[in-house]
């Protein structure tokens, strides 16, 4: 049994999702203690369970430990199942993009094709959103092998989620390949999605735009903002999305999405901001999907590189991580990134029977 301390580095949530993903595909049975101890209301909350459910399902597992602030859980995986559908509700406004990451690895070796709906938020602060999933991580999962398709079926916002999310997901026959992004090119294009939810009358997807165009354009460059009105959503809301395509097939991402008294002039500046103090370091991967492609980094067979912002608490948390639980080797050199893969081919057996240790 693989030991983890959810305090160690950035002492987030993401060691509980990733973790148990790990465990699910060597076939390691897991324990977590500690786990997001020095968080705000420490401990598991409800989107952290649902993860460890969900992934549970897929592996005919079993955890024990799952209950709002519980700080340490056991995951014993099983056997992968063949099913071709999944629906999973997080039951708050709790992240689906970080359970659709956290799922995808899991899913990259099902033993058949699999259909995932994921109901509950897709915008909010503090995770990806779903325009950033699918325009920059699954293109990156596309490069390396996988073939998945995100659709966003019905927005859903804080505090009250009830957005769509569905995954579909083509299982590799082969490892994932490791990925070479080592030099950022020339700008070729900006652009992006100014989404709004019930607010038409006030105007909220394009003032966002419209912010979002004056920043950009003051660095020099255009921006092609798409302005999308909708009604599907249960509650209004918003969110505002930017990428900037580079020569060499690189895009770089940048979101935000609304909240109370934040204005969308305001989310329109952070968005623009953000996405050009990325383009400044010559990164060849944004902030959000260095720490996200690591997983899959550490899976594939052969070394990806890429150039990082910045060095974050998450992205050597994610290096950790993957060292521990996958015995992958990264190596950190100022802002190059170096994964040693493991190239991992499909989910360990089964052998030992034995129950956990729950004392």
């Amino acid at each position: 049994m693989i030991e983890i301390d959810g305090s160690c580095y950035a002492g987030s949530g993401t060691i509980v999702r990733q973790a148990v993903a790990f465990a699910a595909l060597t076939g390691q049975p897991l324990h977590i203690i500690n786990a997001r101890v020095r968080r705000p209301n420490p401990g598991l909350r409800p989107q952290h369970i649902g993860v460890v459910e969900a992934i549970r399902d897929v592996v005919n597992g079993t955890a024990e430990g799952l209950s709002p602030g519980s700080q340490e859980l056991w995951f014993r995986p099983g056997h992968p199942r063949a099913e071709r559908r999944y629906v999973w509700e997080i039951g708050t406004a709790g992240s689906t993009t970080m359970l659709g990451l956290a799922l995808l690895p899991v899913l990259a070796f099902a033993p058949v094709p699999v259909s995932v709906e994921l109901r509950g938020g897709l915008f909010q602060d503090f995770a990806p959103s779903v325009f950033h999933l699918q325009y920059v991580i699954v293109p990156l999962l596309k490069r390396m092998g996988l073939c998945v398709d995100v659709r966003m079926e019905r927005p859903g916002y804080v505090p009250k989620g009830k957005g769509i999310l569905r995954l579909t997901v083509t299982p590799l026959r082969r490892p994932l390949q490791s990925v070479t992004l080592e030099q950022a090119g020339a700008v070729r294009r900006i652009w992006g999605i100014a989404l709004a939810s019930h607010l038409c009358e006030r105007r909220v997807s394009q003032r966002m735009a419209a912010a979002a165009k004056q920043v950009i354009e003051r660095a020099g460059y255009e921006a092609e903002i798409e302005e999308r009105d909708e009604t599907s959503s249960l509650q209004p809301g918003a969110a505002l999305a930017l990428f900037a395509d580079l020569e060499g097939g690189i895009r770089l991402g940048s979101d935000q999405a609304g909240a109370l008294r934040r204005t969308a002039e305001s989310i329109g500046q952070h968005v623009a901001t953000q996405l050009l103090e990325d383009l400044k370091t010559g990164a060849t991967l944004d902030r959000f999907a260095v720490d996200q492609v690591m997983p899959f980094a550490a899976l594939a067979k052969g070394e990806s590189r890429f150039l990082a912002p910045a060095v974050t608490e998450h992205l050597t948390t994610g290096a950790w991580l993957v060292e521990q639980c996958l015995g992958a080797k990264v190596k950190i050199d100022g802002r190059l990134v170096c994964v040693a893969g493991i190239g991992f081919r499909g989910f360990a057996s089964i052998t030992d029977t034995e129950e956990p240790n729950t004392a």
